[in-house]
């Protein structure tokens, strides 16, 4: 039995019963308690001791975060995401490239593999924490892990238990087994690398092998969340952002990177439910999470004070470059990686809605997109059928020069603005969004954050975001609702034409456009062809309304 010291503490000074973990994790997993140290949520400066003593590459920044590294792998390796083929889930998993099937027999061997590396650990860490604010769906979720860096990093992205929810825990409802530093057999049926990620939605457990990337974790609990909620609850799992206005009324934000996701929600005029996931059921919207994982390339007060000021104690800094004698971070050199990132707990954000949680409805929704072409309106406000169509279109540009041989922008499109997320068909998580949109009322936008009267390729310049704001101020004081519409021909898309501190000139591009009609044209031909290109796919598992809301040739 391992004696209670300093780092089996509980942050708020609670000895939890260790023994009694110690059994399950040996009935569960067969990890040897009499050879690993096994610590149950211990507290941030003991995880961050373990860090700097056992860690390659950590270190304490100048503001206070602790600086990790994830090794080789610095970002999501979605090509070797699995999830097992079994009974109770094997007819509502939508099957193809963002979901491979893993054999029953082939997740044993990569479970045993995971458990055997973790017990060669002279200690693990063990973190019971909860994922959905709403305590009618949350769900308890531990985390089996090796590095205190990963534990640190769920400890700040999970809801963290008061002492007497900690204390009256139980069993989880999913467990993640953190075995990243090991590698997977190549040689084992059906694995491509020897990266692993493998879901098992019947034995509710995940097996992390051959990735030390810690989003792989966060990730998993979405995609857990994007399945648990819609098949048990009939409630809809979200990739978005939302804000809570000061009369109640909730925006949610849909987009891909780039795209002004994290930045349009953050307003100081309203309160912050939460970055990047969510839940909207009858009662309300609540954050899956407890935290915040930002971008940081570039990142400075000037821009974005908020997460600047985040970064302190307690945060995570994953893959940055730092002077070695004064710790200061350069958020502008991507050496190790351009995906360098931050993880805190929300509170650290100071508009934050704590809980993250609202009993109020959605009153706007806001799918965004970054149109480096230049073609559609930087505001069209949709009908139910144009959201599900560009909801599972989820359309944003690449920039020319971001890859060898992009030398225009690309078409990137990513079903429901969370692709490689999804567990069920694209349809079935539109048509609940349109359902829960016609009950409770919400009007639907698509907001393009990118270039107008020409496209980046042609020197157009980009929509200045003071512009976007004051679309999204006119969408939120309900103005723009009220004003006169015009029909965008092609994509079919009604855009005003006027809009409060907007120039009238930049809503319509088909009336702004540089180098006349017939050029517009052709690229307005060009771009909805790529829609329909890829909406190809999905087609078999809509409805004929929805095709038709697409573009026209």
């Amino acid at each position: 039995m391992i004696p209670v010291n300093k780092t089996n503490l509980h942050p708020h000074g609670v000895v939890p019963d260790v023994t009694e973990l110690q059994e399950e994790l040996y009935d569960t997993a067969h990890i040897d308690y009499n050879k690993v140290n096994i610590q149950h949520n211990p507290s941030v400066p003991s995880l961050y001791e373990d860090a700097l003593t056992y860690e390659h590459g950590s270190a304490i920044s100048s503001a206070g975060a602790l600086v990790a590294s994830s090794g080789a792998k610095t970002g999501r390796s979605p090509k070797d995401k699995r999830l097992v083929a079994e009974p109770s889930s094997v007819d509502d998993v939508w099957w193809g490239p963002v979901n491979t099937k893993l054999s029953p027999e082939v997740w044993k061997i990569n479970r045993e593999r995971a458990i055997d590396y973790l017990n060669t650990r002279s200690r693990l860490y063990v973190i019971d924490a909860f994922a959905g604010w709403d305590p009618r769906y949350r769900i308890k979720v531990r985390i089996v892990c090796a590095r205190a860096y990963h534990a640190l990093f769920m400890r700040n992205m999970l809801i963290r238990p008061t002492a007497e929810e900690l204390k009256n825990f139980g069993k989880p409802d999913f467990t993640i087994y953190n075995a990243g530093e090991f590698p997977a057999n190549r040689f084992t049926t059906g694995m491509t690398s020897s990266t692993s990620v493998d879901i098992n939605f019947l034995d509710k457990e995940m097996i992390i092998l051959g990735t030390e990337y810690a989003g792989e974790m966060k990730k998993g609990i979405l995609t857990v969340m994007f399945y648990l909620m819609p098949v048990q609850h009939d409630v809809l799992t979200l990739h978005s952002s939302a804000n809570e206005g000061k009369d109640g009324d909730v925006t949610l934000f849909f987009g891909l990177s780039g795209t002004g996701k994290t930045t349009l929600s953050a307003d100081p005029a309203r309160m912050l439910i939460g970055d990047d996931e969510h839940c909207w059921s009858d009662h309300g919207v609540f954050n899956v999470e407890g935290g915040c994982y930002a971008k940081c390339l570039d990142l400075s007060a000037e821009r974005e004070p908020d997460i600047f000021n985040a970064i302190k104690f307690g945060s995570v800094l994953e893959n940055v470059v730092f002077d070695p004698v004064s710790r200061e971070v350069d958020y502008t050199d991507a050496t190790l990686t351009e995906n360098t990132r931050c993880a805190y707990p929300i509170e650290y954000i100071p508009n934050a809605k704590i809980p993250c949680m609202t009993e109020n409805q959605p009153t706007n929704i806001v799918l965004l997109t970054c149109d480096a072409r230049g073609v559609l309106p930087p505001i069209s406000k949709l009908t139910n059928e144009q959201v599900m169509y560009h909801f599972i279109s989820g359309y944003t540009s690449k920039m020319a020069g971001t890859e060898e041989g992009v030398t225009e922008p690309q078409a990137t499109f990513s079903a429901c603005f969370g692709q490689p997320f999804l567990v069920l068909h694209p349809m079935r998580y539109a048509q609940m969004l349109s359902n829960m949109m016609t009950k409770h009322k919400a009007t639907a936008w698509l907001l393009n954050t990118g270039w107008t009267g020409q496209s980046v390729a042609k020197g157009g310049k980009r929509c200045p975001l003071k512009y976007t704001r004051a679309i999204l101020d006119a969408i939120h004081s309900g103005e723009l609702a009220e004003v006169e519409y015009e029909k965008f021909e092609t994509f079919n898309l009604y855009v005003p034409k006027t809009c409060p501190n907007v120039p009238a000139e930049i809503l319509n591009p088909a009336k702004s456009w540089a180098d006349g009609p017939v050029d517009f044209a052709a690229e307005v031909t060009k771009l909805s062809g790529l829609f329909a290109e890829n909406f190809a796919k999905y087609a078999a598992g809509c409805s004929k309304e929805v095709l038709a809301a697409g573009p026209t040739a």
